[in-house]
């Protein structure tokens, strides 16, 4: 099997409308964490199919990707060895990293807030013959049992697109089991105080400004949102949540790589972090910090 496939109609589902046709504006204000959850959901609906269409290919369908930079697991082995263990991936997308997961003998769970992202995940599954179970839920409320999972993990997924989200973190510590391990990836908060744009290399706006960046329709209707926090905030949250701060990744922009994505780029990337990657455990049973 080729290892990328286009992002034709999965099965049974018709192509909803292109996002990018009712954005009127760009903005940053305060949005509530239920207009926040609408809108990305939404968003991801009519969005995925160019989002799998334009980075399908980078991405791969059994490979896990953690950030732009084309730092992959495979590689990094941040969440170390997942044959035999209990992994959910939060915020999963099409699969692909999950998927990757399975190869390797690990018993993964992928859950997404997008059905037409499942759907696209369904689609890899028949053309990879490496099918991954999936939930479409929100992060915020995970729908597992206590202490179910080994290993949490989250590629972009979520957390960026949550208001709040300590409780993703706290969810998640929830779910895995003690001594359990979440790894999760979210643009590097530097990134926010540069324009998305990824030729400019000068900030315009400033790092500790955490109000959220939003996208209105015609009417005023948000319909997609990203929360910005500080590296700061993200340690204060991985604490808050009873998590402990393991590791943090600030992937280099690896010689030879050209594809720009959004606001990375070769040219910021060789200067700039672009992502923190964040390597979090929940306590063992009797330690101090649990």
């Amino acid at each position: 099997m080729p290892e990328t496939t286009s992002a034709e109609d999965p099965p049974g589902v018709d192509a909803p409308a292109d996002a990018a046709e009712v954005v009127l504006a760009a903005t940053r204000r305060n949005v509530d964490a239920a207009s926040t959850t609408r809108a990305n959901r939404l968003w991801w609906d009519s969005a995925s199919d160019d989002y799998q269409r334009e980075h399908g290919g980078f991405l791969g369908d059994v490979r896990f990707i953690w950030c732009p930079e084309g730092l992959d697991e495979a590689d990094a082995r941040l969440l170390g060895d997942v044959a035999g263990r209990r992994v959910l991936e939060i915020g999963c997308g099409a699969g692909q990293c999950g998927r990757w997961l399975r190869s390797q003998g690990a018993r993964v769970t992928g859950l997404d807030l997008s059905f037409r992202q499942l759907r696209h995940s369904q689609r890899i599954d028949l053309h990879t013959g490496i099918a991954l179970p999936t939930v479409q839920a929100d992060a915020q409320r995970l729908p597992f049992a206590d202490a179910s999972f080994d290993l949490a993990c989250s590629a972009f997924g979520a957390l960026p697109f949550v208001a709040d989200a300590h409780a993703v973190l706290a969810e998640a510590r929830r779910v895995l089991r003690p001594g359990g391990r979440l790894v999760f990836s979210v643009t590097h908060p530097i990134r926010w105080a540069f324009p998305d744009d990824p030729g400019g290399l000068t900030a315009d706006r400033s790092y500790f400004d955490r109000t959220p960046y939003v996208e209105e329709d015609e009417t005023g209707e948000v319909v997609y949102v990203e929360h910005h926090r500080t590296l700061g905030d993200w340690v204060g949250l991985i604490t808050a949540a009873g998590l402990v701060l393991r590791s943090l990744v600030e992937p280099e922009w690896p010689e030879g790589h050209e594809r720009e994505w959004g606001g990375w780029s070769p040219l910021r990337g060789r200067l700039i972090p672009g992502t923190a990657i964040f390597v979090c455990e929940k306590p063992a049973e009797g330690s101090a910090a649990g």
